[in-house]
């Protein structure tokens, strides 16, 4: 039973997924028309190295407490 149950539940799902209508994405086209899109992309990229800068100084200096600790 729960077999069967779970094979609905993917079917149903798959039958969704196809449901969708492909390249209906108006705003990403309205971006790109403008130019907008490489704006967009700026700050994303910017945004992930600020928290990978972030993210490296904050090991540095917790492997120098750890360091310290140890000592």
């Amino acid at each position: 039973m729960k077999r069967v149950s779970v094979f609905i539940l993917l079917l149903l799902s798959f039958v969704s997924a196809f449901a969708q209508q492909p390249n209906q994405v108006e705003m990403a086209d309205a971006f790109r028309s403008s130019g907008k899109i490489y704006v967009v992309i700026a700050t994303i990229v910017i945004i992930f190295i600020g928290l990978a800068i972030y993210l490296f100084s904050i090991d540095r200096r917790l492997k120098k407490i750890e360091k310290e600790n140890k000592d």
